[in-house]
């Protein structure tokens, strides 16, 4: 259904699953597992793991809390995409990765909730991909000092109003990890 002229394909994008961006997060160890189990599917059925990691001044390549939670790991051959926007897309390479492996619908995983996973979601859907984000494999922290929902509020707002976005020739669902059809 994407907009995107042949590019049949899916990829599962894994967004900023990093040390220093969930290390407090709302339900961090079940969305990693979540997260975990899905990069394991795609890899048995051959679908692109597209890992996606996030610096800026506080976050600085290469530190150690700029590194991916060490339940996870980037196999051989896995593109990763560095961003310092919110949305993944933004002054990075992904729109060509994508592109070579011919993917018009992305598998949505991650955090912030309310930051890159929303901003990226977005990007995508207007540059034309079918998205697909996972109910129970995104996440945020707690900024309630700040004026935010509690996190379980800002994740279940997101996959609330994302199953209601519509667009000419594209489809925005919201699945649980465990439905997710990786193949179709």
């Amino acid at each position: 259904m994407t907009t995107l002229t042949d590019r049949p394909g899916t990829a599962l994008v894994v967004i900023d699953l990093q040390k220093g961006v969930v290390g407090a997060a709302h339900e961090r160890d079940a969305v990693v597992a979540a997260v975990g189990s899905l990069v394991e599917r795609a890899r048995r059925e051959r679908v692109p793991v597209v890992w996606v990691q996030h610096s800026a001044d506080d976050l600085p390549r290469g530190s150690e809390p700029w590194q991916l939670v060490p339940e996870l790991a980037v196999a051989d051959g896995e593109p990763v995409v560095h961003k310092r926007h919110g949305d993944s897309f933004e002054a990075t390479d992904l729109e060509d990765v994508l592109a070579r492996r011919r993917v018009g619908r992305l598998v949505v995983t991650g955090a912030q909730s309310d930051a890159c996973i929303r901003s990226t979601i977005h990007g995508a859907f207007v540059r034309g991909y079918d998205v697909t984000l996972v109910a129970d494999a995104h996440t945020t922290e707690d900024l309630t000092e700040w004026g935010a929902p509690p996190p379980a509020a800002v994740v279940a707002h997101t996959n609330l109003y994302w199953r209601f976005q519509t667009a000419p020739g594209r489809t925005a669902e919201v699945v649980e990890s465990a439905d997710v059809d990786l193949v179709r």
